[in-house]
């Protein structure tokens, strides 16, 4: 990127019947007017489009976090704390958005599930407050093993029973704990493995954007693959978490 993000955000035009500022009448940027630097209404888009940038799943990072913090100084409420009450609605409005969007894309894997999302798919609930819901309602939570792990994980469940039990009773079993701390070596390497697979789909994911999105069945096949590798990788990391949680105890 040779110039400012800030400087493309700020020039992108929107749909002729809301690009006037409201306040002078010229041609108002997306956030802010050029001319007056009135903040303006903000406009129903996604995380993507609100720093102006393709849906596309390698982002430079650097220059995103530099959009952000010119934004910032733009649209912080403190800016327009003597404006009218409108306009300080909106500058929330779009403080608010802005922070959303930048804690979003700025991680790489929460960029993912987002840009999944806008895909309408829905990724099975592996999440710690998932966990505790299902404890707490009885209800079952959706959790498949992924087949590759299934010997792994029940080796796994029966080392972590054992080891409650040892601690219930007050034993101690120290070639039990080095072993499971084998497997959660094992399992951290497999988590990262998922994401250096998951970094392959994100240039099949762009080439695609590049595209045009012609190719239907390829961005289809890229979309479950990245939901796939997601799963996988979500359940691993819940599992490690376990794993701590219970040489913790």
């Amino acid at each position: 990127m040779t110039k400012s993000a800030l400087t493309v955000i700020g020039a992108k035009p929107l749909p002729e019947d809301t690009h006037s500022c409201w306040s002078c009448g010229s041609m108002r940027a997306a956030h802010f007017c050029e001319s007056c630097g009135k903040v303006q209404p903000p406009v129903p888009v996604d995380y993507f489009s609100f720093f102006g940038l393709p849906s596309k799943l390698n982002v430079d990072v650097p220059a995103l976090e530099k959009s952000f913090y010119e934004l910032s100084r733009r649209l912080h409420p403190d800016l327009n704390a003597r404006a009218g009450s409108q306009e300080q609605e909106w500058s929330l409005e779009q403080s608010s958005l802005l922070n959303d969007a930048y804690r979003t894309l700025r991680d790489p894997i929460k960029r993912t599930e987002y840009l999944l999302h806008l895909e309408g798919v829905v990724l099975e609930e592996q999440s710690k407050s998932a966990t505790e819901q299902a404890r707490a309602t009885g209800v079952m939570k959706k959790q498949i093993v992924p087949a590759d792990l299934l010997e792994e994980v029940f080796e796994l469940n029966m080392q972590l029973e054992e080891l409650r039990m040892n601690k219930k009773m007050g034993e101690d079993d120290p070639a039990l704990i080095a072993e499971i701390g084998k497997q959660k070596l094992s399992l951290e390497a497999k988590h990262e493995a998922l994401l250096q697979e998951l970094r392959t789909y994100w240039k099949s994911w762009d080439d695609l954007v590049d595209r045009g999105h012609a190719a239907t069945e390829e961005r289809v096949q890229t979309t479950k693959k990245m939901v796939d590798v997601l799963n996988r990788r979500n359940y691993i990391r819940n599992l490690v978490r376990d794993v701590n949680a219970a040489l913790e105890e």
